[in-house]
């Protein structure tokens, strides 16, 4: 049976949303190839995710339910997405550009010789073949790639380029129940545990992001920038400047060697707009930026632009949205 199987990205019982982003990608190539869109889900502990994923759009479910693969380990998850993708003769293989998604489908490519889209940021159907958009040169020109032949083919989707489908929580569908390829004793990586870090939200996965650059001057200068997110529900970005500097930790870095961030809002305050933080931002739906140079990079990029002090701007956009927003 033929088909388009999406993997589900999960971390102890809970999917990533980016998942979801891709099983509507999936539910789009699989309707125009007309063939069943299947979700994987592997892990330990998992009947809530396979229920989401109908919930989703999936048709079918393959649930691979195992202590071996309770934490993210390439060997035993490859080995049995692999076998999955043959057993079930599959067509397309898609899932979220995260770590873990990215990890696993280079692998999977390697192994079954088959063509990989990765980080894509537009995907659609041409025949028997997919055509992708994907951002080169640090996000300045968008390359077209198309897939050629009949082989199976592999595709990463960015977080956040896509957007998910409203759930139907009426819908169900097929679960199929699947052994894990690997034992514990072949499996060379043992997790001895694991840290998640709470209170914060994931740059990824945000749709509001303010980030403050060098003209923040220190520490403090993020001050109102906190203030603005946390008014917005958004996420605290920042420079490559402001971390080389200390003044904010790595996991705020927005930008080629940060995080690649496609928000529906993205402010950049004090930014002046290098092509390497371009490149981690360039498609976020709408760009404000906030800066007192007129001739900043950033404005050129930027839907709208503020040419103002940041200190003087933040606060009072931020006093403006309490009373918008009732806060």
């Amino acid at each position: 049976m033929s088909g388009v199987l999406v993997w589900i990205d999960q971390f102890h019982g809970k999917a990533l949303p980016i998942s979801w982003e891709a099983l509507g990608v999936g539910r789009a190539v699989a309707n125009a190839l007309n063939v069943p869109l299947i979700a994987l889900i592997f892990g330990q502990g998992v009947d809530e995710v396979v229920a989401q994923s109908f919930h989703y759009g999936a048709d079918k479910a393959v649930k691979v339910d195992d202590a071996t693969l309770a934490e993210f380990r390439l060997e035993p998850y490859v080995a049995v997405l692999t076998k999955l993708v043959t057993d079930q003769a599959a067509q397309v293989v898609l899932a979220g550009a995260s770590t873990r998604g990215r990890e696993l489908l280079a692998a999977a490519s390697a192994d079954l010789n088959a063509a990989l889209l990765a980080d894509v940021t537009e995907l659609s159907v041409e025949g028997d073949n997919l055509k992708a958009t994907h951002p080169v040169f640090a996000g300045k020109v968008l390359s077209t790639i198309v897939t050629a032949g009949s082989g199976i083919k592999l595709a990463t989707l960015r977080s956040r380029a896509f957007a998910a489908p409203a759930p139907d929580m009426s819908r169900t569908g097929e679960v199929i129940t699947a052994s894990p390829t690997l034992s514990e004793d072949s499996i060379a990586t043992k997790v001895q545990g694991t840290e998640e870090v709470k209170g914060k939200v994931n740059l990824t996965d945000a749709s509001i992001i303010v980030s403050g650059g060098r003209a923040a001057g220190g520490p403090d200068g993020f001050i109102p920038v906190r203030e603005l997110a946390e008014v917005l529900g958004g996420a605290v970005g920042a420079s490559r400047a402001a971390v080389d500097a200390g003044w904010i930790p790595y996991e705020h870095q927005v930008g080629q060697t940060g995080k690649v961030v496609s928000p529906a809002l993205y402010i950049a305050c004090g930014l002046s707009g290098s092509i390497q933080h371009q490149a981690g931002m360039r498609t976020s739906k709408i760009i404000v930026a906030v800066n007192k140079d007129p001739d900043a990079p950033i404005f050129k990029l930027a839907h709208y632009g503020i040419v103002g002090d940041m200190f003087k701007v933040l606060p009072a956009l931020t006093q403006v949205f309490k009373q918008k927003l009732g806060k």
